[in-house]
This record gives C-alpha cells, structure tokens and sequence, in this order.
C-alpha cells in the first residue's frame, strides 16, 4: 500500500479509474449475459405455437392448390401445388414422432402420421386427376378433405393446449425477470455506492496536502515567508510541489536580502540615468532650434524671386518661385487632406526644379482625367513616388529618362499611375516594398526623408483598406506605381 501511495499521481490517478471502470464492467457483463439468456427463454417460450401455426397455414394452402387445380387443372397450378406440398412436407417431418407418455408428444405424433396419409391421397388425387380417372380421383379428394379436417383440428387443440402450457410458464419466466431486474439494480447501487467511498478517500488523500499547501501560499502572498509548509509524508507529484515550494521560499528569502543590498546602488543608478535623460532632451531642444525655420526659408525665396524680376532674369525668377511654391505647398498641406489636382501641380514644380538641376534631362508627361482632379487624397503622396522614379530609376539614363503620369478612374477607384522607362526592380523588391521591409542604402541618393513606407500607410488609413499600391515592375523594363484612391470630391 505504501508503494502504492509513492506513485506519481498520474499514474494513481488512472489506476483508480480503471479499477472503477473495471468493476462497473465485470458487474455489466454479468448482468447483460443474464439478460439475455433470459431474452432467450422467453423468445422461445412460444416457439412451438408459431410452428404449429405454420404447419396449419401451410396445410391450408396444399389444400387449396389441390382444390385449384382440381378446378382448372392448369400447370401454373400444377406447379404452386407442388412448392406448398414440398414446404408443407418439411414442416410436418419436424414434429416429434417418439412414443412418449406426453399428451403433446403423442398428438404430435398423430398429427404426422395423418399429415404423411394426408399427402398420400392428395397426390393419388392429383394423378387421377391428370390421368383423367374421374371416379378415382373424386374418391381420393374426399378422402383427403376427411383427414384435412381431422389434421385441422387436432393442430388447433394441440395449439390450444400448448398456448396454455407456454403462456403459464412465460409468466413464471415474467416473474422470474422482474426478480432479476430488481437484483440488477440493487448491484449496480451497491457499485456505486462502493465507487463513490474509493473514489471520495482517494480524492481526500490528494486533496489535503493540496489544501495545506494553498493555505501555505495565502500566507506567502500577504507576507509571510517564514511561514511553515506541510510535512512531506507521500513522495508523489504533491510532495514533489511541496518540495519545491519550499526551495522557492529559500531562494525568496535570499533574493529579498541581495534586493535590499542592491537598493541603494539602484537608486544612485537611476539618479544617474535622470541626469543623462535630462542633458540629452537639452541636446535635442538645441538641435530643433537650429533647424531651418520653413516660412523663413520660401519668404527668403520670393524675395530673391522679386530681386530676379527687378534684374529681368526670367529664368531664374521662374525657377526661385517654383521652388518657393513647392515648399509653401510642404508648409501648408503637411497634416491635411488636399486635392488630386494639387499634388499633381506639386509634381510639376518638382519636375520644373529638377529639370533645373539636370538641365532638363527628365522627359515628363501628363495624361489626366480633368474631371477627377477634385478627389481628395492625403497630401505628400505622389510626389515621394516621383522622386523615387527619379532617384532609383532613371537618374543614371540621362537625357533618355521619362516620367509618365495617368489619371484614370477605374470601378470606384480612382487610379493615378507614375510610370518611368529606367532600370525598373525585382518582385521580391516590390514585394519588399509593400510590406513595409525595404530598407534603402545609406546615401544612395538624396531625397525628401518621406519613404514609401510611410506614403503606404498614410494611404490605408485614408482609404481605410490595404489594396491602395500596385507595384508592375521587372528588371530592365522601367516601374510603374499605381495609387488607388476612393472617388471622395472635395466639398
């Protein structure tokens, strides 16, 4: 028993349960082996009635088919006449012929013998019949029709008394399986109630030291770690917990002492941290003081454009308003929603200030929808993707780059397509860039700061979906980018 309670609890746990189960089954199979032999009697009990009754339905149609053909003499009936003789045969050959001094046995044994006279004359009276011998056979159909009605009733006596018989011991047998019935029940009772006492002390035994041990913990957690656990009696899963509830107190006392050790190095370290924290957000107000105001810098630009119109230089005039434009546009349109027609008007100022710097070598070209020009989209969208097309697609093409710009409206979006003929990108890069994990290298080229990771995110908050780019590109065969916008007119 000791060994028993030393078992892991996994391993106690199921042995209940099959010795449970085990005897539920053993008391099942007793139970259910009575029960059927029982069945059995009582199916039988009127085993005989049905075959007596058989043997008078089967004597009834060998008559009949005799008395047909008799009638029409046709080999249809002829042939019926025979499969009722054959059946009606094999029927009557079961019945018990012995000489007994049974009173069933012996009229059994009548009715056999008459059923075997009885077949003799049908067939005499058959063949005369067929042999056309009417006096012959008109004397065996009587003969015959005399023993069926004595065969008649000694069946329907002999199934009378045996009805009798079969339904006085079918009520003893009745009886007898109400007995077994109440005895079943009470077995299965005493079962439980006998599952019910192993299964209850089995669950006390686990759940004491379970308890104890909860009680244990209640007490740690308001405080107490000096608290005394259960002692440890069964070394199963339980005393295993309890073991290692014990270790984890130790190692709890010894950590609380290294904590109060370590309490004033760490506050001196986070002192030390404030400071650092405190200096570097100086650093950083520094820095974004000395940033280049905007408004200071497109107002410094209009001056120089109305000191290049005082001079008469038209080209360089041209040139500083366009790029006072397209940084007023940055100051004013940063954090709001603006028109399809603005950022296009962006991207031409862009294009005119690059064409500047490159000596006109960027070939651009707009094909717009005018009537959807008035659809609202967040601002800063396209020109990030021109300069893109620029910067990684044909900046190295020289004066054999083009930047292609459509405006189209297909289903419910609006699509607005940046397309350029330069070196072009792998799917894996485009794919790359529409999840958000294209990384450019350092200094490639310069650009505005604003990637497409942003321009892509900007646009699924807007359009509240992720289907808002289209990337068509391979390598060699230029890019093509498409934005997809909800069709929302400015009001």
């Amino acid at each position: 028993m000791t060994k028993f309670y030393n078992l892991p609890l996994q391993i106690k746990i199921i042995s209940i349960y099959i010795f449970a189960n085990l005897l539920i089954l053993i008391v099942n199979i007793f139970l259910i082996m009575g029960i059927n032999r029982m069945t059995l009697d009582m199916g039988m009990v009127y085993q005989d009635n049905r075959h007596l009754n058989e043997l008078s339905n089967s004597l009834m149609d060998v008559q009949q088919c005799m008395t047909n053909y008799l009638n029409v003499k046709t080999s249809d009936s002829l042939e019926e006449y025979y499969k009722k003789a054959q059946k009606f045969e094999e029927l009557y050959e079961d019945l018990n012929d012995e000489v007994t001094d049974i009173s069933f046995h012996r009229m059994e044994r009548n009715i056999k013998n008459m059923s075997r006279t009885y077949m003799d004359e049908v067939t005499q009276t058959i063949e005369a019949k067929r042999g056309r011998n009417v006096e012959k056979y008109r004397t065996h159909y009587e003969n015959a029709t005399q023993i069926y009605d004595y065969i008649f009733s000694y069946i329907r006596s002999l199934n009378i008394e045996q009805f009798a018989s079969n339904s006085r011991h079918y009520n003893r047998l009745s009886k007898s399986f109400g007995v077994f019935e109440t005895v079943s029940v009470s077995a299965m009772c005493l079962l439980m109630v006998i599952n019910i006492f192993i299964i209850t002390n089995f669950v006390r035994m686990i759940i004491k030291p379970l308890r104890m041990l909860a009680d244990s913990a209640n007490e740690v957690a308001d405080g107490n770690f000096d608290v005394k656990l259960p002692e440890v009696v069964i070394h199963d899963d339980i005393g295993i917990v309890i073991s290692a509830f014990d270790k984890m107190l130790f190692s709890i006392r010894q950590y609380i002492d290294k904590l109060k050790e370590s309490m004033e190095k760490e506050r001196y370290m986070q002192e030390k941290e404030l400071m650092m924290e405190t200096h570097l957000k100086d650093a950083q107000l520094k820095y974004l003081q000395a940033q280049i105001n905007p408004h200071f810098l497109f107002n410094t630009l209009n001056a120089g454009a109305q000191l290049a119109m005082m001079e008469e230089a038209d080209r360089t005039y041209e040139y500083v308003q366009t790029v006072a434009d397209f940084f007023r546009y940055n100051v004013r349109k940063q954090e709001s929603l603006v028109t399809l027609g603005e950022e296009i008007e962006l991207v031409d100022n862009y294009i005119k200030i690059l064409n500047v710097r490159f000596s006109g070598d960027i070939h651009y070209e707009k094909k717009v929808d005018d009537s959807l020009l008035q659809t609202q989209m967040p601002s800063m969208i396209l020109q990030p993707i021109v300069e893109n097309a620029v910067n990684h697609g044909i900046r190295e093409m020289g004066d054999k780059g083009k930047i292609t710009l459509f405006v189209y409206e297909d289903e419910s979006d609006v699509c607005v397509s940046v397309k350029d003929n330069g070196k072009g990108m792998s799917p894996e890069d485009a794919e790359m860039i529409l999840n958000g994990k294209w990384k450019c290298k350092e200094n490639q080229y310069d650009n505005n700061g604003i990637g497409m990771d942003n321009v892509i995110s900007r646009l699924q908050l807007f359009a509240e979906k992720k289907d808002v780019i289209d990337i068509i590109s391979s390598k060699g065969n230029g890019c093509e980018i498409i934005v997809r916008l909800p069709f929302i007119s400015q009001k």
